[in-house]
C-alpha cells in the first residue's frame, strides 16, 4: 500500500509546553485513517500543522513527495488538499448556495460556471439537504452548518480530506450519514485523514485507526483486543467493557 503523507521526527511546542515529540507516521492513500486521543493529547495539533495552518514545526511533513510548508495558496500543485476544522463562525447572511459555491471559488478568477452550479446541487443531493439550497446559512442549526460546511469541502473534490471532529454536533443519524460518505470517498479514492473523540464509530468505519498518546502516534489496527482493551483503558483513564457488534469489537464505560 502507498503512503501519501509521511511523517518524520515531527515536534512541536507551545512555548515550554511540549506538544508532540518526535512523532513519525504514514498515512496511506486512498483509505480512511481515523487519530483518536483525550482532548489535549496532540490531536489538534497534529492536524493544524497537516493542514498548513501551524507552521513552525521541527521535523518533516510530507505530501505526495512534497514538504507541507512548501504546499500553499499560489503556489504550483500536484494535489489538491482539502480540510475543514472544528469551529467556523460567520455572521454574514449568506444562502448555503452560495457558501457551499465558495469552495468552488478556490479554482479560479472565479465566476460561477454551469458546471459549478450543478456540483452545488450534486454534493447537496449526496447528503439530502437540497432542501436548504436557499436558506440562509446563519438560520440553520449547529449541525445543519457542520454538513453544509463538509459539503463546501467535499465540492472541491480533494486528493486528500482532512477533518478536525467532523460529526461533531451532530445527531446520530447524520453521524452516521456523514461517516458513510467519507468512507465513500475513501473507497473511491480519495486520502482522508479523520480526528474523532468517538472510538466506536471509528472502529465502524475506519481503515487504519492510530491513538494519541504520549505526544506520539500509536497505529492501532492491528492490535490483539487485550492489548486495545488495555491500551483504550490507559488512554481514556475509564475502566471499559467490550461489546460485540456484528464481528466489530466496541467499547463502552464500565457501570
Amino acid at each position: 500500500m502507498k503512503s501519501i503523507i509521511n511523517i518524520k521526527n515531527l515536534s512541536f511546542s507551545y512555548g515550554k509546553e511540549l506538544a508532540l515529540n518526535k512523532l513519525n507516521a504514514q498515512f496511506d492513500a486512498g483509505k480512511l485513517s481515523i487519530i483518536l486521543g483525550r482532548n489535549g493529547s496532540g490531536k489538534s495539533t497534529l492536524f493544524n500543522i497537516m493542514a498548513g495552518i501551524q507552521k513552525k514545526y521541527d521535523g518533516q511533513v510530507y505530501f505526495d513527495g512534497c514538504e507541507r510548508r512548501n504546499i500553499g495558496t499560489g503556489k504550483k500543485r500536484t494535489i489538491r488538499i482539502g480540510f475543514l476544522n472544528q469551529f467556523h463562525h460567520t455572521t454574514f447572511p449568506f444562502t448555503v448556495r452560495e457558501v457551499i459555491m465558495t469552495g468552488r471559488a478556490s479554482f479560479q478568477n472565479f465566476a460561477p460556471s454551469a458546471a459549478d452550479k450543478e456540483a452545488v446541487i450534486l454534493i447537496l443531493e449526496r447528503f439530502n439537504l437540497l432542501h436548504l439550497i436557499d436558506k440562509s446559512y446563519i438560520s440553520l442549526s449547529g449541525g445543519e452548518r457542520q454538513l453544509v460546511l463538509l459539503c463546501r469541502v467535499l465540492v472541491q473534490k480533494p486528493d486528500i480530506l482532512m477533518l478536525d471532529e467532523p460529526t461533531n454536533h451532530l445527531d446520530l443519524h447524520y453521524q452516521i450519514a456523514v461517516l458513510k460518505c467519507i468512507k465513500e470517498l475513501a473507497n473511491e479514492g480519495t486520502t482522508v485523514l479523520c480526528v474523532m473523540h468517538d472510538p466506536n464509530l471509528a472502529f465502524m468505519y475506519g481503515d487504519n485507526l492510530y491513538i494519541m498518546q504520549n505526544k506520539q502516534l500509536v497505529d492501532i489496527k492491528d492490535l490483539e483486543y487485550r492489548q486495545l482493551h488495555v491500551l483504550l483503558e490507559e488512554t481514556y483513564q475509564i475502566p471499559l467493557v467490550q461489546l460485540d457488534n456484528q464481528g466489530r469489537n466496541l467499547f463502552v464505560p464500565k457501570i
